[in-house]
């Protein structure tokens, strides 16, 4: 039994043995696999790490280096520019306004390591700059303004400083490219972009709809055309010394607007606020008695009316009418017979009061309304004046035939004249290009309106004409002129000339006007090939010269835009 249990004992031990053996040798494996793996993960989490450090220290170069091209490189920059404004151009896409980047300068005084310094730069290369109340902001330390909108000089002056607490900081600026040439017609916008004036507040929802943002705004303008006449009323206001002036070039067919000139002019570029009554647009916002002007609108009722033909003979004309308390005139005296072509053509008053009692109060009346003389002009474009109203008492009809006692604008009268000369229609005066022409019922018979046309050449061409200035060699010009008071000072005068050309196939109707004239006792006239000095302060020694100067200048232009006009250009030029 003993012997038994010993040999049990034995097999025990050896089984232990076995099994502890086996443990070591398996565990010793086991130990050096697992630190081998241990030391191979620790390896590659190592080099993971390490590997993500140079992966994203490399996604931040390039992210900087890609914002420093952005900086630096304009064309990349320039694809995050978003318009706010569409571009404005005119009838030959010549750029008239457009948002471009500007900036304003500021300062962050936490950036300034000198104060002293600094301001020293500043006070050294911007002088005009108020260094006291920019130290005193300094030491506020909160950030501001040195001066908003600065050019393109100023804002590289300021980067040249090398100074990090100068911010340029970019916004979208308005620019109008031509200055002061269209201030009247374009108007301006605001520091937000919104139109305060002009074009610019008539169209400012058009102007900022993101779906037309790259397609411009086509004006009916003519830049050429505008620069010229523009110059030429320029020299006119310095010649006859005038307080101010303005010029409309209409196309008769369809209302477009060629060109539109007041003066005195501003520079829009400079955002000033501009409340000085002169600097008004007196196309369309000034309101005047435009005198002789109607006289063509008496006539044409007359003649339209079949109550006479342009041959007729007016006989026994007196040299006045009493009418009420006043008596009615004409400034010299006519013979005591005229034909009634020849009441317009030597503009009698009381040839035309005596054809306006033919008429009748109640067709002129109707003849007013129909032409809208006595309401706001409807054009696109925010500045418009409203005729001043007056009651058709005694001796209305009168006065009202030869332009004294009523008002309108000058755009108003010169769309009627635009009617006489395309056929009867009155058109609406137009400045986008695109917009359909909108014809208004016919105010005259296309025979009255042939007549009006023949009658109105020969108020140039014919010996006892007021507006032999005007007879330009090549474009048949037509037209009649008005010489009024102020109705605001009857101490100033208002000269006025309205022309049609060329008259055989009228295409374009002209205003001239200026406000206060002198006597330009220098000025040597052409007149009928006779050099003379002028001496009478009236419209026929005015307005038509200027008119005439201004019809000589643009003339070629619009001939070679108009191949009926060039033929006819031509062959008068020929003869």
């Amino acid at each position: 039994m003993k012997k038994k249990l010993k040999k049990n004992k034995n097999l025990n031990i050896h089984q232990k043995s076995f099994f502890f053996e086996d443990y070591l040798e398996t565990s010793k494996k086991n130990r050096l696999s697992h630190n081998d793996n241990l030391f191979h993960d620790r390896i590659f989490l190592l080099f993971f790490l390490f590997f993500s450090l140079i992966f994203i220290f490399s996604i931040r170069i390039i992210h900087v280096s890609l914002n420093k091209i952005e900086i630096y490189n304009h064309s990349n920059s320039s694809q995050k520019f978003s318009l706010l404004r569409r571009d404005i151009v005119d009838r030959n896409n010549n750029l008239i306004s457009r948002n471009v980047t500007s900036y304003h300068v500021a300062v962050n005084p936490k950036f300034i390591d000198s104060k002293d310094k600094f301001l020293l730069k500043l006070r050294l290369n911007f002088p005009a700059l108020p260094i006291q109340r920019i130290e005193k902001k300094l030491k506020e330390g909160k950030y501001f303004y040195l001066k908003k909108r600065i050019t393109q000089l100023e804002k590289e002056k300021y980067w040249n400083l090398g100074e990090k607490a100068i911010i340029l900081e970019p916004f979208q600026s308005r620019i109008y490219t031509h200055g002061n040439l269209f201030s009247h017609v374009i108007g301006q916008v605001d520091y937000d972009n919104y139109g305060l004036s002009g074009v610019e507040k008539f169209f400012d929802k058009d102007l900022k709809n993101k779906n037309l943002i790259n397609q411009p705004l086509v004006l009916t303008l003519d830049t050429n055309i505008q620069y010229l006449i523009n110059k030429e009323m320029k020299e006119a206001l310095i010649t006859f010394k005038s307080s101010g002036g303005a010029a409309l070039l209409m196309d008769v067919e369809n209302g477009d607007i060629l060109s539109l000139v007041s003066l005195p002019n501003f520079d829009i570029n400079k955002r000033s606020d501009v409340r000085d009554i002169k600097f008004i647009n007196k196309i369309t916002k000034g309101v005047y008695e435009l005198g002789s002007i109607f006289k063509t609108f008496t006539v044409a009722l007359a003649l339209d009316n079949q109550i006479v033909e342009p041959k007729t003979i007016i006989k026994n004309i007196p040299e006045k009418v009493k009418c009420s308390k006043y008596n009615i005139s004409d400034i010299k005296k006519f013979p005591s017979e005229l034909s009634v072509e020849d009441i317009l053509i030597r503009s009698s008053n009381v040839g035309t009061l005596l054809l306006a009692r033919e008429i009748g109060e109640k067709k002129f009346k109707k003849f007013i309304d129909e032409t809208n003389l006595l309401k706001k002009p409807n054009l696109q474009i925010a500045e418009v004046g409203n005729p001043i109203n007056f009651n058709w008492n005694k001796c209305k009809l009168e006065t009202v035939s030869y332009g004294h006692g009523i008002t309108t604008t000058p755009l108003q009268a010169t769309s009627i004249y635009a009617a006489f000369a395309n056929g009867g229609r009155l058109i609406r005066p137009n400045l986008l290009k695109s917009e359909d022409v909108i014809k208004y019922k016919r105010i005259v018979s296309e025979e009255t309106s042939k007549n009006m046309v023949n009658i109105l050449r020969k108020v140039v061409t014919e010996k006892n004409g007021t507006a032999s200035l005007a007879d330009i060699n090549g474009f048949n010009v037509g037209g009649k002129t008005g010489t009024s008071q102020n109705y605001k000072n009857k101490s100033e005068n208002l000269n006025t000339f309205i022309s049609i050309f060329p008259s055989h196939k009228p295409k374009f109707v002209l205003l001239v006007m200026l406000e206060n004239p002198k006597v330009a006792n220098d000025l040597v006239y052409n007149y009928r090939g006779v050099k003379i000095k002028g001496t009478r302060n009236e419209a026929g020694w005015n307005s038509v010269y200027v008119a005439g100067k201004i019809i000589k200048r643009i003339g070629p232009i619009l001939a070679i835009k108009n191949k009926e006009f060039t033929h006819q250009y031509v062959a008068e030029k020929t003869n």
